[in-house]
């Protein structure tokens, strides 16, 4: 079972599977090496438009802090005569002034040394007069420079970051600070520059401030909220930016870009998800798919037609080969283009091996159709020859005949002169014989000669020049000898052949019986 399914398979569709595969492997392989290559792509330019994107958004956050305190920087110095003064009326004025002016800020307050506001905006906080005990506010009077706060829930309720500017008087003594509020759960400068820019996609970013708490995030729910385990906020807290995968708090993987707000000691993380970046990959990948089929059915097609071309000289010789006992099987072996060089080395082998074969049976069917010590036909040749005449119902004479006294000749000169007399005798008849005659050596030194197309008449005169020819000719060693004939015709003297041997035969016996070196004519 298993070799015929092997005999199945020839040279022509072993070049083609072979191709083919490594057609399919290349272009899997191929597509395999573009798919990851593009996924990969798209995963480096969304993490590196996310970093710049961070960046960016840093900076924008970086300078509107840097603004903000400018603003208060420039209040603080309009402040410092109302403040010393203790004009509230005044300190009331400004501080909605400020608050107004910029829009930078949801409320804006001054506090005294004391630890006691003494002018806000708006005024519908309700919290003028009051007196701030928070560790924040202690800390801000303590430094005397400008402060930008952790988060913190205000006298009013609302979760902000503060920034805060000292208030000096002309001779440098210290008389409290001016604060601006940034709410973080509400509409603030803080939303309006982050918030524009959240994606449908389920991208996002977020901000965290040093303590990891979340003061910006798309989900107000979450802000507020400590961060832990997660390697992007430990690196940009510590003044890196960049870009890597992270998984949310949800055990979604994200692609992170961070930087860091550095006057504040914030981090800006802006991040997609990584299914959302790689969702139209898919897609992408069919429209290469499509552009990659044509080219390769392409190959395809020439590797077929080249495994065609290169396997046809060796098909043919395949094929004419099992025909190498026709006797056109060398023409039609010689007429295939062998156009490479191992086609033409095996044509040229089987070529040479054809005539080695036919000369072998050549040689083969002369050995076996010859007498091997005179090459005279011997008795198989005789009788195809026989048959042949019979089947084309052709007169024949024949002529039997042997030589006289030949065991004497054995007996006085030994067996290698006999077997000499034997080769000589066969020689010199057939020296003077027809071409279409047929010499056989039957027997020992017995012979028959046959005559196609030969009347009894001209037999007879055949038979009678032979044995003149023989009787003057003069052996090497044995001298002259003498030879005794025997002749009959097909059809006149028998009905077949087997028959016309048999007379001729008799005849030759009668030859002998009248004294030798005579021809007898069968019926004669």
């Amino acid at each position: 079972m298993l070799s015929h399914w092997l005999l199945r398979f020839d040279l022509h569709r072993l070049i083609l599977a072979l191709a083919v595969l490594g057609v399919l492997a290349t272009f899997g392989n191929s597509f395999y090496a573009i798919h990851q290559a593009q996924r990969q792509l798209l995963i480096d330019s969304t993490l590196e438009a996310n970093r710049v994107y961070a960046t960016k958004l840093a900076a924008s956050a970086e300078a509107m802090l840097n603004a903000a305190q400018g603003q208060l920087a420039y209040s603080a110095t309009l402040l410092a005569p109302l403040l010393q003064a203790n004009d509230i009326a005044g300190l009331e004025q400004e501080v909605t002034q400020l608050r107004e002016r910029t829009n930078t800020f949801n409320s804006v307050a001054v506090v005294n040394t004391e630890s006691t506001i003494v002018a806000v905006s708006p005024e519908t906080l309700k919290v003028k007069g009051a007196k701030l005990s928070s560790r924040s506010a202690r800390q801000t009077l303590a430094n005397q420079q400008p402060t930008i706060s952790d988060p913190l829930i205000s006298l009013s309720g609302n979760y902000l970051i503060s920034l805060s500017y000292p208030v000096f008087s002309t001779d440098r003594r210290y008389l409290g600070y001016v604060a601006g509020t940034i709410y973080l759960e509400s509409a603030s400068v803080l939303s309006s520059l982050l918030g524009q820019h959240y994606y449908q996609d389920g991208s996002y970013l977020y901000v965290v401030d040093r303590q990891k708490t979340l003061i910006y995030h798309p989900n107000p729910k979450r802000i507020g909220q400590k961060i832990g385990n997660n390697v992007v906020v430990d690196e940009v807290l510590q003044g890196r930016q960049g870009a890597q995968a992270v998984l949310n708090s949800r055990g979604t993987e994200m692609l992170a870009g961070f930087a860091p707000v550095a006057g504040a000691g914030w981090g800006v993380v802006a991040q997609r998800p990584r299914s959302a970046t790689l969702a139209g990959l898919d897609e992408q990948m069919l429209d290469i798919l499509k552009g990659m089929i044509p080219v390769t059915l392409f190959i395809l097609f020439v590797i077929w037609l080249s495994a065609t071309i290169i396997s046809r000289p060796l098909r043919q010789l395949a094929n004419r080969a099992r025909l190498m006992d026709q006797q056109e099987a060398a023409s039609n072996i010689s007429s295939i283009r062998a156009w490479y060089f191992e086609a033409a080395q095996l044509k040229q082998a089987i070529l040479k091996g054809l005539g080695l074969l036919n000369t072998k049976i050549d040689q083969l069917h002369t050995d076996s159709h010859t007498d091997p010590m005179t090459g005279l036909f011997n008795r198989r040749a005789m009788q195809q020859m026989l048959d042949g005449y019979q089947a084309q119902a052709r007169p024949l004479a024949v002529i039997a005949l042997d030589i006289d006294h030949f065991k004497a000749i054995n007996d006085s000169f030994g067996h290698d002169v006999g077997d000499a007399v034997i080769v000589a005798l066969a020689t010199l008849m057939q020296r003077d014989l027809r071409a279409d005659a047929a010499l056989c050596r039957s027997g020992g030194e017995e012979f028959l000669l046959l005559l196609p197309g030969v009347s009894l008449v001209q037999a007879q005169r055949i038979a009678e020049r032979l044995r003149q020819t023989v009787a003057n000719h003069e052996m090497e060693q044995a001298g002259c000898i003498t030879i005794s004939l025997g002749v009959a015709h097909w059809p006149g003297d028998a009905s077949d052949l087997g028959a016309v041997l048999k007379q001729a035969d008799k005849a030759l016996y009668q030859a002998k019986h009248r004294g030798r070196n005579c021809v007898v004519v069968a019926g004669a």
